[in-house]
Parts: structure tokens; C-alpha cells; sequence
């Protein structure tokens, strides 16, 4: 699995309208229609519809 990059401030408030803590997420993979997020401390990985 890749390294997580730290969300712009769009991806942020994608995060935040999905419920999710933004300091606490990490972008591994952007797609036109969906993100995947990875946690910092654990490694699990969601699937964020935009």
C-alpha cells in the first residue's frame, strides 16, 4: 500500500462532510469519482464517494 499524502484543504472538507477527522486521514489514492483514505494510526483504509 502507498504512503498517505496530507489532504488539500478541498479533500478536507470532503472529509469533514463524510463525518471523518481530517488530522486523522491520509489521501492514498485520488479518482474522479472516489477517494481512498488511509488512517494515520491504524491503516485502515475507506472508500469516500465525492
Amino acid at each position: 500500500m502507498k504512503h498517505g499524502k496530507k489532504p488539500t484543504v478541498a479533500q478536507s472538507r470532503l472529509l469533514e462532510q463524510n463525518g471523518l477527522n481530517v488530522s486523522e486521514w491520509l489521501i492514498v489514492k485520488n479518482l474522479k469519482d472516489k477517494m481512498f483514505v488511509k488512517h494515520r494510526k491504524s491503516g485502515e483504509v475507506k472508500e469516500v464517494d465525492k
